[in-house]
């Protein structure tokens, strides 16, 4: 059985840099076809995809958070990870990692953290 967990810092000051890990047990992120994405939720509002790394390694982004938006992994510890600079109080959210055979949906999804963005 598949799980996902993210692990980070909880509290990140405006125009610094959010890191996020998510690690993958009991399945490789190189299984072909699917793909290994970033979620978060704002509160007060609905789910919203950040962008996403394939088996391959390839990545694709959200076009609203492409510019503050890299994702890459490290394969040799299952892992696959966000950073996403400049960020300010609007990216407060809960942020989830997602499992999914296409890029923006997902079957399986990890507890998410929540981080909030504060002086």
């Amino acid at each position: 059985q598949v799980q996902l967990q993210e692990s980070g810092p909880g509290l990140v000051k405006p125009s610094q840099t959010l890191s996020l890990t998510c690690t993958v047990s009991g399945g490789s992120i190189t299984t072909n076809w699917y793909y290994w994405s970033w979620i978060r939720q704002p509160p007060g509002k609905g789910l919203e995809w950040m962008g996403a790394i394939a088996y391959s390694g390839s990545t694709v982004y959200s076009p609203s958070l492409k510019s503050r938006t890299s994702i890459s992994r490290d394969t040799s510890k299952n892992q696959f990870t966000l950073q996403l600079n400049s960020v300010t109080p609007e990216d407060t959210a809960v942020y989830y990692c997602a499992r999914g055979r296409s890029a923006v949906g997902y079957d399986i999804k990890g507890q998410g953290t929540q981080v909030t963005v504060s002086s």
